[in-house]
């Protein structure tokens, strides 16, 4: 832990409080302050067209049922287009690039619906190395549009449930489609077009060239997929997607040029949950609170953050005897990044259910593979999705307001919003949902001949890596340990589809069945009057108020997965000291 890096990790942090704030007032003149924008010349007519032609009332507002259903025809249509898309690539534009594809055939039915079912819930799970897999056309017109889509989704859901807080007496909670069409333009697409440039401009690549083939040093000769990767790099940061156009994603030179282009991807990942924070304290007029949520997110990201720094800066004790452990874990990082950036990069993608990586978390150290781990589990609340981890924060606070209420004996009352027994069951179920997938599916799959035969490794190590396939799949990162074979092609269990199909659906569970209770809880918040907050009302601002908040979110994660932890990185974490045995 060097001074290079503090000062990294404080130029980062300044940056993003320095956007935060302009992009959150951005965000309340698009969504909740009649559309007034610098835009408004250029893209309203387009707005309107696009009404015209979908026949969508821009001054209809649509209840939380309603607005569920809109949210759920448009994601199931977008699923069934990806799967579509992938399954008939050979058929469709570039379909002779697709023929020089050395896996191509490996994109059988139950890959298609895992990848189908992962971007459509922003998840970005790849159970394929992009660049040998999908074509040119699947990239763009598949992954890449989901990529916008599945971002606007996100942050509507937590624009919807905002509104239900702000809102007094009201049924609705907005207009699923107006809110989808102006996230798209007024906010995703006009800033992936100048990030897209600004990545072009650090030398990553935008094109349609055939793959090049080029002679080594040693003589021999090596294959380079190119292709249009700045525009689909742009969009998987900015919308926390995280879906790799290369298997090695963010550590690979044509998707990461240099050290700034990984100092701004980190930041973007970052940038739109972090303004939503400020969203929301101008929404409920309480900017002070806004600030709290933000501090909140802070804290557990910096305790995260330093935990993996400091062990993948200790190094392996295994080393000692041949004098290097003093140099930490380089093992699985991009030595142009090192060990500060490769932790930091870690903690924000998996905080964010971004799943970009700029190193395999399969090589960090016990403790520090279980950060990024941890940040999954606790909800991807810290800064969070675009949009899900506001939302999934919010939960958190409806929950820790309940727990306030029972300690002092009053009814549990947040931002002038009684909360009741229905409120906190929502909020419950969004919560226990995350648990029921992540645990269920990691025992189905740690007992199973087919789970085991997936791992890289043996012992507690292994089944970390079964845990968080299914916690990055459930929590919509799409991250992965980089040890775990999902879609097997070869051995005794060549073609078994059940990690395909159980991942797949991990990822549908972990969106759709949290989005509903949010929504449940949006329209019942709506619904209710708002009453003068009093001198009894608990401060929802404030270090009290954040304590609790940090409390909630930590105990509630570590009653839930404490035991699985114990059971795979710190049983390790002890292995690796004692100088025994890893695997």
């Amino acid at each position: 832990m060097n001074a290079s890096g503090w000062v990294q990790l404080f130029l980062f942090l300044a940056a993003l409080l320095l956007i935060t704030k302009p992009l959150g007032v951005y965000l309340f003149r698009v969504l909740d302050a009649n559309g007034k924008t610098f835009l408004d010349p250029v893209l309203r007519p387009v707005e309107r067209l696009i009404y015209k032609l979908f026949g969508v009332d821009p001054q209809a507002e649509q209840d939380w049922k309603q607005y569920s259903v809109a949210m759920l025809i448009f994601s199931l249509v977008g699923m069934l287009f990806t799967y579509a898309t992938l399954r008939l690539q050979d058929h469709l534009p570039w379909h002779a690039y697709v023929d020089a594809l050395p896996n191509k055939n490996t994109l059988n039915a139950t890959l298609s619906f895992n990848t189908a079912a992962s971007f459509t819930t922003n998840t970005n799970w790849q159970n394929y190395g992009g660049e040998n897999t999908m074509s040119y056309f699947s990239q763009m017109w598949a992954l890449t549009s989901h990529n916008f889509w599945s971002a606007a989704v996100g942050i509507a859901i937590a624009v919807a449930l905002v509104r239900g807080l702000a809102r007094d007496k009201f049924k609705t909670v907005g207009n699923f489609w107006v809110d989808l069409v102006r996230l798209h333009l007024y906010l995703l697409i006009p800033l992936c077009i100048v990030y897209a440039l600004f990545l072009v401009s650090q030398g990553m690549i935008m094109n349609f060239r055939p793959t090049t083939t080029l002679t080594t040093l040693d003589g021999g000769s090596q294959s380079i997929v190119q292709g249009p990767v700045a525009s689909q790099v742009a969009i998987k940061m900015l919308g926390t997607n995280g879906g790799g156009y290369y298997n090695a994603n963010a550590a690979f030179p044509f998707e990461n040029p240099t050290p700034l282009s990984n100092f701004v991807q980190m930041l973007s990942i970052f940038a739109i949950p972090s303004a939503l924070t400020y969203y929301l304290g101008r929404m409920v007029k309480n900017q002070r609170h806004g600030w709290a949520v933000w501090s909140a997110m802070a804290v557990v990201f910096l305790a995260t953050t330093l935990v993996c720094w400091w062990s993948e800066a200790r190094g392996n004790p295994h080393l000692d005897e041949v004098g290097v452990a003093h140099v930490g874990n380089f093992e699985g990082k991009e030595v142009r990044f090192g060990i500060f950036n490769s932790a930091l990069f870690a903690n924000v993608t998996t905080d964010a259910s971004c799943g970009a990586v700029n190193a395999m978390h399969d090589s960090f150290t016990p403790l520090g593979g279980m950060m990024p781990l941890l940040n999954i589990q606790l909800g991807e609340i810290i800064f969070g999705g675009v949009g899900a981890g506001l939302y999934g924060m919010l939960v958190f606070i409806v929950i820790a307001i309940f727990i306030a209420g029972l300690m002092v004996g009053r009814t549990p009352e947040y931002l002038g919003k009684k909360i009741e027994a229905y409120d906190v069951k929502v909020a419950c179920l969004a919560v226990l949902v995350l648990t029921f997938s992540i645990l269920g599916f990691t025992a189905w799959a740690a007992q199973s001949e087919w789970g085991q035969a997936g791992r890289n490794n043996s012992g507690p190590h292994g089944l970390s890596e079964i845990l968080y396939a299914y916690s990055s799949t459930t929590g919509n990162n799409g991250s992965a340990f980089a040890g775990l074979t999902g879609n097997p092609t070869s051995g005794d269990f060549a073609g078994d589809a059940r990690y395909n199909v159980s991942l797949g659906i991990a990822t549908l569970l972990g969106r759709f069945i949290m989005i509903v209770p949010c929504l449940a809880l949006a329209g019942s918040l709506a619904r209710k009057k708002l009453i003068p907050v009093s001198s009894g009302s608990f401060p929802v601002a404030g270090g009290t108020f954040v304590v609790l908040l940090v409390s909630t979110i930590l105990i509630v994660g570590a009653l839930t997965f404490l035991p699985a932890l114990a059971l795979g990185p710190i049983v390790e974490h002890f292995l690796m000291r004692a100088g025994g045995p890893l695997f």
